[in-house]
């Protein structure tokens, strides 16, 4: 449900939010609703008419993409989107309660006292959540590239390779194979540092023993890959084995009990319950996974405080981890397809 369809769509849930209008600012829903990809700019999206604002930078990229959309031109953003919001005539007008800041809300409040601005919350996260065929055909692209980037620089994961170096090369490769960009900071975690979930890969060169975490991913036409993998360089003591089995099966687990109707804390209970009975618990310390698309990180959450439920082609990532502090840790993770009876693997990349 992508760009007109999109919008048409939103069009139905006006009235139920008692609004004239919905507001976007979040760049990746203009990109969804728009096809617009450029980097600052609103959309403002009305039961008669949609309109994309954009500053000078973006006016001739704006209209070459965001076909069948007005097009308009702002020097001052605040006041760009004022003038568009008061001659639409709305009461209400709703927007992403995380799309803006509370000093443009009060600019734009200010500038605008008559009107009803509103917040949503999961109303508009969850207007990514379902991906139609060509999204998941750009994610499919996107962890073909990642799988083959990552055969091509395993041979760089021996003793003496500096975790940078690595990083850098699993990045290159990414791009020479044609990723548009990658999904976020490649982690390239060794040793100690592979207790560190978000670790930055550094000067750091791996030994031999060391569990080496590598977390990556590919651009496609907007849309990330997210996955990650943990190789051990060498005999990395029976400590870490038996955490890296852990790790898989619970990955296992959860993976098979990803399907629609299911809720998201179900999944992370079934995960993070098998990690405790095998006497890890206390070093799982992050949810099991969350949504993937034109953003790594979307809804839904898969962990112990959600409220969603899956649904047939939501694209989610089952990652559990194992942390130890001072000795290393392990994470494995997956991006899975959400269908009516049970989840589709999308990410294939070697393990261990």
């Amino acid at each position: 449900m992508r760009g007109a369809a999109g919008r048409r769509s939103l069009r139905e849930d006006l009235e139920r939010w008692g609004a004239g209008a919905v507001l976007f600012l979040d760049m990746a829903n203009i990109r969804y609703l728009t096809g617009f990809s450029g980097s600052d700019g609103a959309l403002v999206v009305s039961g008669t008419a949609d309109l994309l604002l954009v500053d000078g930078r973006y006016t001739t990229q704006a209209r070459g993409q965001a076909d069948g959309l007005e097009v308009r031109e702002y020097r001052d953003k605040v006041e760009g989107i004022a003038s568009a919001l008061s001659e639409g005539g709305w009461g209400s007008v709703a927007f992403e309660s995380w799309g803006m800041t509370f000093e443009f809300y009060e600019k734009l409040r200010g500038r605008l006292p008559g009107l009803d601005l509103r917040p949503l919350g999961d109303d508009l996260r969850r207007l990514r959540a379902v991906k139609d065929d060509e999204e998941i055909a750009c994610l499919k692209e996107a962890a073909r590239i990642s799988r083959e980037a990552l055969l091509q620089t395993l041979p760089l994961l021996r003793p003496g390779t500096e975790e940078r170096v690595l990083a850098a090369e699993l990045e290159y490769r990414l791009r020479l194979l044609g990723a548009e960009d990658v999904s976020f900071p490649t982690i390239v975690a060794s040793g100690p540092n592979a207790a560190l979930p978000h670790a930055r890969p550094g000067e750091r060169r791996i030994g031999e023993g060391d569990a080496v975490i590598v977390d990556y991913g590919a651009v496609v036409k907007g849309y990330r890959a997210d996955e990650t993998r943990t190789f051990f360089v060498g005999d990395a003591g029976r400590e870490l084995k038996d955490v890296y089995e852990v790790v898989r099966e619970a990955q296992e687990t959860g993976i098979a009990a990803v399907k629609a109707g299911v809720s998201c804390r179900y999944v992370d209970d079934v995960v993070r319950e098998y990690i405790v009975s095998r006497g890890w618990g206390s070093y799982f310390t992050h949810g099991t996974g969350h949504g993937v698309g034109l953003e790594v990180h979307e809804y839904p959450r898969l962990g112990p405080l959600s409220e969603a439920v899956l649904e047939e082609g939501m694209v989610v990532t089952v990652e559990p981890g194992v942390y130890l502090p001072g000795r290393g840790g392990v994470r494995i993770e997956d991006m899975v397809l959400v269908g009516k009876d049970g989840a589709r693997i999308l990410t294939r990349s070697p393990k261990g």
